[in-house]
């Protein structure tokens, strides 16, 4: 893929041949955060900095506050591995952090900030999407006073610009136009721009890419879900272990696709990859209705890589263990063509 905004080249070789000095970044965190919000951000930061290090890599793990004290630890850096999801706990401004980061020039792995802009909102997304003719369930954004009569129901209502299904239950799937202005006044309370969805009943499958290689698809099993449960992705099925959303919405990899959906699946996350300009990593999440469509969700660059997530789960049942991931990502910085590492298995070229 080829680089959408001009990112400078490595100070260094980024073949593993070489000791590199590598900044791993990562949000600071905020005074409100509790112990388990500051170890979920830790725990892929150990990770990768283990796995550099083992790389024989000069690794040093910096946190990003407000301020920008910490570009001078950049600035010193041969490359910045950017795990760095918000600051202050704030996700939508982490293109901040990959904008800063292109001022100082050092080159840095994953997406650029034009990527995550517009992958983080999501009406943004959809009318990118939309315009490079991709399959998108109807959406609007709305607010509060807005007419809601005509929206197709059932529909799934969420904060326009939030990421990590903040803001998602079981009550934002709606199925009568009463539900739907609660819904829609519910999430106005908290979030200054809300996105109405058409909820589409069916399978979910994800696609991840590293460079130009695709990992296999993955799905979410709702098979355990509550019977009364929507199977959906909720706040508390990602991150309230052992609740029963947790249970019931579990991850297979790699799921059992037919060869003509799969390829369909992959060719349509290569396109919307290519139409946000994406770089580096990523993930894109569909829903495939009962008559075999797709229908894309979401555009994630950048997705979390802990050891047991979702990009790391796609890694290791193409043959990746997880320090082929990390190396992966790195190696790709300089090459933006996926050099594999020496000890991993090609799994899929993306094509151009």
């Amino acid at each position: 893929m080829a680089a959408a905004d001009g990112r400078g080249g490595a100070r260094g070789h980024l073949d593993g041949s070489g000791r590199l000095r590598v900044i791993v970044l990562y949000d600071g965190g905020a005074e409100d955060w509790t112990t388990e919000d500051v170890q979920s951000v830790l725990e892929p930061v150990r990770a990768v900095a283990a796995v550099l290090r083992r790389a024989k890599h000069k690794v040093r793990r910096t946190a990003v506050h407000a301020g920008l004290d910490w570009l001078d630890a950049v600035r010193s850096a041969d490359v910045v591995f950017n795990l760095c999801e918000g600051i202050g706990g704030i996700s939508h401004l982490e293109y901040k952090v990959a904008s800063a980061i292109d001022l100082v020039g050092v080159p840095y792995t994953g997406a650029g900030a034009w990527s995550m802009t517009v992958c983080h909102q999501k009406p943004l997304l959809n009318a990118v999407l939309g315009a490079a003719g991709l399959p998108i369930p109807d959406w609007a954004t709305i607010t509060p006073n807005d007419q809601l009569d005509r929206f197709p129901l059932p529909a799934l209502v969420k904060p326009a610009a939030e990421d990590a299904s903040v803001g998602i239950d079981q009550g934002s799937v709606v199925t009568t136009r009463a539900a739907l202005r609660a819904r829609v006044k519910h999430l106005g309370a908290s979030f200054s721009e809300i996105m109405v969805q058409r909820y589409i009943h069916g399978r979910e499958l994800a696609v991840g890419i590293v460079g130009d290689r695709v990992l296999p698809i993955s799905e979410i099993d709702f098979s355990d879900m509550p019977v009364d449960a929507w199977p959906i992705l909720s706040f508390a099925a990602k991150w309230t272990p052992g609740s029963a959303e947790d249970a019931g919405s579990q991850p297979v990899c790699p799921a059992d696709v037919e060869p003509a959906l799969a390829e369909r699946l992959v060719d349509l996350a290569l396109r919307a990859w290519r139409a946000v300009r994406g770089e580096g990593y990523a993930r894109v999440d569909f829903r495939v209705d009962q008559d075999g469509r797709p229908w894309i969700l979401e555009v994630n660059p950048n997705p979390d890589i802990s050891t047991d997530a979702g990009l790391a789960r796609m890694a290791r049942a193409g043959g990746w263990s997880y320090s082929d991931l990390v190396l992966q990502i790195l190696s790709e910085v300089t090459s933006r063509q996926a050099s594999t590492p020496a000890s991993a298995p090609a799994i899929g070229r993306v094509q151009a």
